[in-house]
């Protein structure tokens, strides 16, 4: 398993404020995938400034609180999820999230940080 790319994600209720504040930063938008696991209410947002930092938006109008957790893309999602549920993690009990360009979970430490684990399909 390799990991191929590694950031910050945010989840929001509010998006456009959070969009805005890295735009402020430096931030410029790469990427806007909408209707994610077939939810007309959920997108994300990929930002990348001109260090080649990155950071993910995404939208999900039913959270009361903006969280944070990283995102880890892989090439090998089954490696990697076996990975961390060996040190503990579990996935996240609303399951998987599917699109035609990818896959991806929420993973809980028992500690209680978390992973956005991601693997991108190529057709």
């Amino acid at each position: 398993m390799t990991i191929t790319s590694f950031n910050p994600l945010i989840v929001s209720a509010d998006p456009e404020n959070t969009v805005k504040l890295f735009e402020d930063l430096g931030f410029v938008q790469r990427h806007h995938k909408q209707d994610i696991d077939g939810r007309d209410d959920t997108s994300g947002i990929r930002m990348k400034d001109e260090n080649g930092f990155c950071v993910d938006i995404v939208s999900a109008p039913d959270v009361k609180q903006d969280m944070i957790t990283i995102r880890m893309n892989v090439d090998d999602f089954d490696a990697a999820k076996e990975l961390l549920e060996s040190h503990g993690f579990t996935a996240s009990p609303t399951g998987m999230a599917n699109s035609p360009s990818s896959k991806s979970v929420g993973m809980y430490s028992p500690t209680g940080f978390s992973f956005s684990l991601v693997q991108h399909l190529k057709h």
